[in-house]
């Protein structure tokens, strides 16, 4: 069975390659193996992988596989780390890894809280407007998005940030960047003083999730590795 998943990974490679390029991909890993579905000597410029999430309603979660348990995952997140280093990736967010120049930059401007605008069924958009920076939701259902688009009416809803979300939000996106993010960013895209978030950046950097100097803010190994309790400062 090893040897058949083996070729069927390497004759996929070498069809998609052949196809298009850039190639970027998204892995699953589920079992403490997973790590070896990583052989990519010749593979995409960009890698997406995560940990499985079992979501409602869907099969996964009505008959769950065998998952591993926090010290396996953990070993494998090692183990997938060690792996595409060695093929030249370099991890630069919680779960992207690219070759040179291979950044997704759609992407970036999320994490960097940038703008977007969603278009089409279910799409969400982040619009900065002069005094106010908002969500909006598209009709999620693809028939009742098209009635609705017909009468103008597609956003199905908006929510307006508060100065407690625009801190907590910047900083769940910033700080998935293993290089963190410029300082004066903070201000530019949240209209906010950084001043404003010193309490819970000062809480974080004494737990050693965190790193900054005059001009950078970065979450530290342990800070990545336990992001979940890192941003969970910044909601105190």
């Amino acid at each position: 069975m090893g040897d058949a998943v083996a070729y069927d990974n390497a004759l996929s490679r070498r069809v998609l390659g052949s196809l298009f390029r850039p190639i970027a991909a998204d892995v699953a890993a589920v079992v403490p193996d997973g790590a070896r579905v990583l052989e990519v000597g010749c593979g995409p410029g960009h890698l997406s992988c995560y940990h499985l999430t079992l979501e409602p309603n869907t099969a996964f979660h009505r008959m769950p596989p065998p998952l591993p348990n926090d010290d396996v995952a953990a070993a494998m997140q090692e183990a997938i780390e060690a792996e595409l280093a060695a093929h030249g990736y370099r991890h630069y967010e919680t779960s992207a890894f690219a070759r040179p120049g291979r950044q997704c930059r759609h992407n970036l401007n999320y994490w960097q809280f940038g703008d977007y605008l969603g278009i089409g069924a279910g799409a969400h958009s982040k619009l900065s407007c002069a005094d106010r920076i908002a969500r909006q939701a598209r009709t999620r259902h693809p028939a009742a998005y098209m009635r609705a688009a017909l009468e103008g009416e597609f956003v199905e809803s908006e929510r307006l940030l508060t100065r407690g979300d625009l801190g907590f939000e910047f900083m769940m996106n910033a700080l998935r960047l293993v290089e963190g993010f410029d300082s004066a960013l903070f201000e530019a895209r949240t209209g906010l003083p950084l001043a404003a978030m010193e309490a819970a950046l000062g809480r974080a950097e004494r737990q050693g999730l965190l790193s900054r100097d005059a001009t950078r803010i970065a979450p530290t190994p342990p800070g990545r590795r336990f992001l979940n309790e890192l941003l969970q400062l910044f909601l105190e």
